[in-house]
């Protein structure tokens, strides 16, 4: 029986999604040896580099740390393959990795997906699922092969999406329940107790990564439809309209049934909320933001810039 000690694991991650279960490998006691991630990015109005999430927390430990901009680069692959990995852990790294890669460890590369695969494969599965009206989803480990997370299935676990949960507060849910989720692999890799799973091509769908554009409303399409569109897109890239010829972004929104009118139609604007008509029911919006402004309640955007009754939210 090996022991995660036993182990020379690469981790590669990047974004605050992968922060936790890069935690939980160093809990376990897994013989960590390097940690691949993103190079380091401009951020903010000073557009200074900045280390992502996973990088920081290897710092902390004291974990070499290797930020190759391509890792299929024979340099970079050579560079991995000096660290003779017996096991490489994928959570949203953001680079492809070749053929090269995937065959050096002997206990395989092993993916951490925030889906219930073969659904929702691709680069952003948790907004996806919202947009779609889901109301299940959750983590899958799998071994990694050359397409777009089509391995071979390990371990996968449910959970609930709740009717008005934004992406941003399930991806907080799915980054512990990834945790979780390898951790479990570990054990049973660890045990020999691990068992594959083909993936059934014929039930997978993609989930392509978010743009801006992404975001505008069509109010001919359903209260519903819309709803899920916004929390979605909530906190990036978010869901926004038109005003007076100004991107509005709205967010906080529930669905209304009992009242109906002309799409797009300001039926009512109060400080319980502004109250849009859609193509079936109409949009409840708690949020709205106009550009270079921060997110204001609906009360103390209506405090600043009034809304009336009839009024038209454009297209472009």
């Amino acid at each position: 029986m090996l022991k995660p000690e036993d182990l020379r694991t690469v981790f590669m991650g990047t974004p605050e999604f992968a922060v936790g279960s890069l935690q939980g490998l160093l809990d376990s006691g897994i013989h960590l040896v390097g940690v691949y991630t993103q190079p380091d990015r401009p951020k903010g109005r000073g557009k200074k580099l900045a280390a992502s999430p996973v990088k920081q927390l290897a710092l902390e430990h004291e974990i070499p740390v290797y930020q190759p901009q391509k890792l299929r680069d024979s340099a970079a692959v050579e560079e991995l393959r000096q660290l003779q990995p017996d096991l490489i852990i994928v959570v949203a790294y953001g680079q492809i990795l070749p053929q090269a890669v995937l065959d050096m460890p002997r206990y395989h590369c092993i993916n951490v997906h925030a889906s219930l695969l073969p659904k929702y494969r691709g680069a952003a599965p948790i907004n996806k699922a919202i947009i779609d009206g889901e109301t299940e989803t959750g983590v899958t480990t799998m071994l990694m092969d050359v397409g777009l997370d089509t391995g071979d299935m390990l371990v996968k676990r449910s959970l609930d999406i709740g009717k008005n949960e934004t992406s941003g507060e399930l991806h907080d849910r799915l980054a512990l329940l990834g945790r979780d989720v390898l951790e479990e692999t570990l054990q049973q890799l660890c045990s020999g107790a691990l068992v594959t799973e083909k993936q059934n091509d014929e039930l997978s769908c993609y989930a392509p990564m978010m743009k801006k554009e992404d975001g505008l409303i069509d109010w001919h399409r359903s209260a519903e439809d819309i709803h899920n569109q916004v929390r979605g897109l909530d906190p990036w890239p978010g869901a926004y309209t038109y005003l007076d010829g100004e991107v509005l972004k709205i967010a906080t929104t529930t669905v209304n049934l009992d009242v109906s009118g002309e799409p797009g139609t300001i039926l009512s604007a109060d400080k319980a909320g502004v109250c849009v008509a859609c193509g079936a029911g109409a949009l409840n919006i708690g949020e709205l933001q106009l550009p270079g402004k921060k997110r204001l309640s609906a009360m103390n955007f209506l405090s600043g810039r009034p809304l009336f009754v009839g009024t038209q939210l454009e297209q472009p």
